[in-house]
């Protein structure tokens, strides 16, 4: 059995009271239990919906397993799924996750069965012993996918549903889209009154058949990295970060799900659920209309006025004014005696408040009051509090002063604005409401008492009173206080979403940070009293030496001939700045030491690089491992060049919200927070790929599928046989089953010189001990040494080529005359566009029975250059010889500058006068950003370089405004 993959699951936790924004902390008292009646006018008017819909719901779970046994002795449904190194095609490919027939496009979608009633089958073939030479073969196509296979039917029918919602289904052409709407129903732990694809993509405007292929593909344990890489069929070439956001929906789905039947199972126990409140639980989508309707059943709540008065036996006379109002005498249910029946006035009240609550519980009602503020102005205001203006703090105030009388419309308004809102409410700076125009609140009510609950019978003019003011009370106490919850909950998880969403963007910018190969660095860690830490290291992240100078206390002279010593000593001419405390002065120190070539003859330049999370780096477990001889304060200088040398290697060390890329990490959701970032470490570190006989311990735990068990497994397997020599040796790793391999294996890479020499050098040592092998007393010794001998090198080891897809390679290396040995020359691309340009990519797919996507990564992995490294495409460090000071610039000068960090309102620019500059969002348009470079979306990240002209200069402030000329 394999283990869990690595992948991070972000299970969304029940917030709780000190989580939630102030806004969601108070509820209003709507929420008792739903009623069963039903007016007849609602009847009458939509004679299309089926009248016993409650029935059918209850019926829905009984049933399914029995008729699903039933149909399953009629079509054989078998489930396959492939994870074999080499994989060949079929002639006649059944694969098929999720693919519509063509000629029944318009037919709406409908669910078969429970994918749990598929029974599943692993295979895991060796690679040794495949016949390669043929072009077709039997095998399994190159994607894991379900294979179903049909015998004696022709048609699949939806088990559970009526014959006239059978669907046909059709196989998947290969190089298309793997889609079928009509496809098997996702099966839940926790099932609803709504379908969770569907769910699913309303939420994140994915299409449904994507929707689904991905839960799918999460239930199988895949991970992000793999399924982006791999599975592009599956999912209509989706990026990475729309991955994530469809994961993080569904859990969120999952979660309210998981909790409604919690809350389910409670109120059954407790004996107060109906039919009515069961409805209403189940069509619940969000958190907040889950709270909505269960809030009066929560232990320890006092009950709504609705329930008092219906303990008052109060009910019948509401219910009768909407039925049957001819009958209805309220003077009847005067008890002087009694609370809230002494009279007539007390007598009205507890019917107000009971019809009241039967309203803002009706769906049909809250669904005309949602859609009607769609069409309206609904603004978010937001104003200075009195007790703050009184006893607050002026430095915070003024951090608010934009907000002081702020008001935009929520359909217009910003994340980061929305952010900003509710920090200053938490801090009781602001205070803010959501307002909807009078004309929504006159509309709604003239529509309830007209439309929706108009009695069939003529009301006495006190009765029609009394239905009035109850369509205005439940509109005023209980369903403008539910919009309002709902608005600013929904801003705000947007905001949330956006700002986390934004972290992981600028970290993979920075993760990926073109790497300075091949040269010693002098990482400096500035600092004033303590000194400046020194370190420099070798080409290969070596420690060679460290030291401490003090340039800013009057000796700067004397250690500039002790830098110059060290530099000239280790042939050192990149010295690299962290940014932190003193950074400016140490930058104007070897600055001017570089314009006086006081280094000569080395031509030394310099550049300044973040120091963030460096200090907690310097003091964890891992660094105490790694160097445990060295000082803390000097393990930040040696962190600091290994940022230059190689960022992603060094930044994988430390937790991704201390690399500080992002805004307000302290006000979202640290679970989805350190989700997303961890996420994104994870699948850079699997596209760049690691050589996993000289990686570190906690690169290796960042791979897809792998974990710090596995990785530290996979660590002392290295330690113990030697290097590995190729990607089947995984399986010999403890820990590593064929679902991790799977994961894995493609993001793998070996060193094929490396390797050639280590066998080489091995067979000679096999052979040398043979001859000294007597009479079997090295016999055991020998055995294994030969089962290690027989071990080749793989040259597509090498490559992003997955071994599942090996057997196509070598099928298409035979296509185009190619040789293994030929991988990432510029022979074998000529050979690869002879054949491309003769049958295309598509018709060469078809040929080989493969997918187009599948076909791309095995080209590029044969054309792509030995130690190709997709960093490359992004800049490098920006190196520096002198410094602009603040006083130098003036407005309209052009300068080059360094992305520091992203925002939604902005982007942050380095232009090497100590303070960043801002280009706000608007001045970032398409035209200006590089078409030749591959976005992941419409933005600057942390480390691109860019031109800018500076627009305003605010000296006092410190601020500087600028506008974006173009992407170096």
């Amino acid at each position: 059995m394999s283990s869990l993959p690595r992948r991070v699951k972000c299970v969304a936790k029940a917030p709780t009271s000190e989580e939630l924004p102030s806004f969601l902390n108070s509820s209003s008292e709507s929420e008792e239990e739903e009623e069963e009646w039903e007016p007849k006018s609602k009847i009458a008017r939509r004679p299309h919906l089926p009248s016993k819909t409650e029935a059918k719901t209850k019926k829905a779970a009984a049933p399914r397993s029995t008729v699903a046994r039933k149909m399953v002795k009629k079509v054989a449904i078998k489930e396959e799924m492939d994870v074999s190194l080499p994989i060949a095609p079929v002639e006649d490919n059944k694969m098929q996750l999720l693919k519509p027939k063509e000629e029944n496009a318009g037919t709406k979608p409908k669910s078969l069965n429970r994918m749990p009633e598929v029974p599943k089958k692993m295979e895991i073939n060796s690679f040794q012993g495949r016949n390669q030479s043929s072009l077709v073969s039997d095998e399994k196509p190159s994607t894991s996918v379900p294979v179903v296979k049909q015998e004696k039917c022709e048609e699949e029918f939806a088990f559970d549903e009526p014959p006239s919602k059978k669907i046909r289904l059709n196989t998947c052409p290969e190089g298309k889209p793997v889609k079928n709407l009509a496809g098997k129903k996702i099966k839940e732990e926790f099932e609803m009154n709504w379908d969770i694809v569907q769910a699913l993509s309303e939420m994140t405007n994915v299409e449904p058949w994507v929707c689904a292929n991905l839960i799918w593909l999460f239930q199988e344990e895949n991970t992000i990295p793999f399924i982006a890489r791999y599975r592009k069929e599956l999912i209509n070439n989706l990026e990475a970060d729309a991955l994530r956001e469809v994961q993080h929906a569904l859990e969120e789905l999952r979660t309210v799900a998981k909790k409604t039947h919690t809350m389910i199972q409670k109120l059954k126990k407790e004996g107060k659920l109906s039919s009515g409140l069961l409805k209403g639980l189940l069509n619940c989508r969000t958190l907040e209309e889950l709270d909505h309707v269960s809030a009066p059943y929560k232990t320890g709540s006092k009950g709504t006025k609705a329930q008092r008065a219906k303990q008052l036996g109060l009910e019948p006379a509401a219910l009768s004014l909407l039925q049957n109002p001819v009958e209805l005498n309220l003077f009847s249910y005067i008890r002087p005696n009694t609370k809230g029946l002494a009279n007539i006035q007390e007598v009205e009240a507890g019917v107000q408040h009971i019809l009241a609550d039967i309203f803002a519980k009706d769906k049909d009602t809250l669904d005309f009051i949602r859609k009607l503020c769609q069409k309206r102005y609904i603004s978010i205001q937001s104003t200075l509090a009195k007790v703050s203006s009184k006893n607050g703090n002026e430095k915070d105030i003024d951090k608010f002063q934009l907000y002081h009388e702020f008001s935009c419309n929520i359909k217009n308004i910003q994340h980061h604005q929305i952010l900003a809102i509710n920090r200053g409410e938490n801090l009781k700076i602001l205070t803010v409401k959501v307002n909807i125009p009078d004309g929504v609140k006159n509309e709604f009510c003239w529509w309830c008492v007209n439309e929706r609950w108009r009695p069939k019978q003529f009301l006495k003019p006190e009765f029609m009173r009394l239905l009035r003011s109850s369509v205005e009370d439940a509109y005023k106490r209980l369903i403008y206080p539910l919009l309002c919850r709902e608005f600013r909950s929904k801003l705000t998880s947007d905001a949330e979403k956006e700002s986390v969403m934004m972290f992981g963007r600028n970290l993979r910018q920075l993760l990926l940070t073109s790497p300075v190969r091949g040269r010693v660095l002098m990482g400096v860690d500035p600092g004033y009293k303590h000194g400046c830490k020194l370190a420099i290291i070798s080409p290969t992240s070596q420690i060679l030496h460290t030291d401490v100078v003090y340039l800013h206390s009057g000796q700067g002279f004397r250690e500039a001939e002790k830098i110059k010593r060290l530099l000239l000593q280790y042939s050192c001419s990149t010295v690299v700045i962290g940014n932190g405390t003193a950074c400016r002065e140490t930058e104007a120190y070897f600055a001017d030491l570089i314009m006086k070539k006081y280094f000569a003859p080395l031509d030394v330049v310099y550049c300044i690089v973040s120091e963030a999370g460096a200090s907690i780096y310097s003091v964890s477990p891992e660094a105490s491992k790694e160097m445990p001889d060295l000082d803390p304060n000097l393990r930040s200088a040696v962190s600091i060049a290994r940022r230059v040398q190689d960022p992603l290697a060094e930044l994988v060390k430390i937790e991704p919200k201390h690399i500080g890329v992002g805004m307000y990490q302290h006000d979202v959701s640290q679970t989805l927070l350190k989700a997303t970032l961890d996420s994104v470490v994870e699948e850079c570190v699997s596209f760049v790929g690691v050589d996993i006989n000289i990686c570190s311990e906690i690169l290796l735990r960042h791979i897809a599928g792998l974990n710090t068990n596995r990785a530290k497994n996979i660590i002392e397997w290295r330690e113990k046989n030697g290097p590995f020599i190729n990607r089947e040796q995984l399986k010999e790793v403890k820990g590593l089953g064929p679902k991790t391999f799977q994961q894995c294996a493609g993001f793998i890479r070996f060193n094929q010189e490396y390797i050639k020499t280590f066998c080489s050098n091995k067979k000679n040592e096999l052979g040398s001990r043979a001859l000294l092998t007597k009479a079997g007393a090295l016999a055991k010794k020998k055995s294994k040494l030969t089962s290690c001998a027989s071990q080749q090198p793989n040259p597509l080891d090498q490559t992003c080529i997955h071994p599942e897809s090996y057997n196509i390679a070598m099928r298409f290396l035979s296509l185009i005359g190619g040789n293994a040995s030929d991988i990432g020359k510029s022979d074998m691309q000529q050979k690869v566009n002879v054949v491309i340009q003769k049958e295309g990519l598509e018709g060469t797919a078809k040929r080989l029975n493969t997918t187009v996507h599948t076909l791309q990564l095995i080209i590029d992995g044969l054309t792509q250059p030995e130690g190709y490294d997709i960093r490359t495409d992004f800049d490098k460090p920006d190196f520096k010889r002198s410094i602009v000071c603040f006083e130098d610039l003036s407005v309209g000068a052009v300068l080059t500058g360094k992305v520091e960090n992203a925002t939604p309102f902005g982007v942050f620019v380095d232009i090497g006068v100590g303070k960043a500059g801002l280009i706000p969002v608007r001045n970032i348009t398409e035209a200006k950003l590089s078409k030749v470079k591959k976005r992941r979306s419409l933005g600057l990240g942390p480390g691109e370089r860019v031109e800018v002209k500076v627009l305003n200069v605010d000296i006092p402030r410190l601020r500087i405004t600028l506008d974006l000329i173009r992407v170096l």
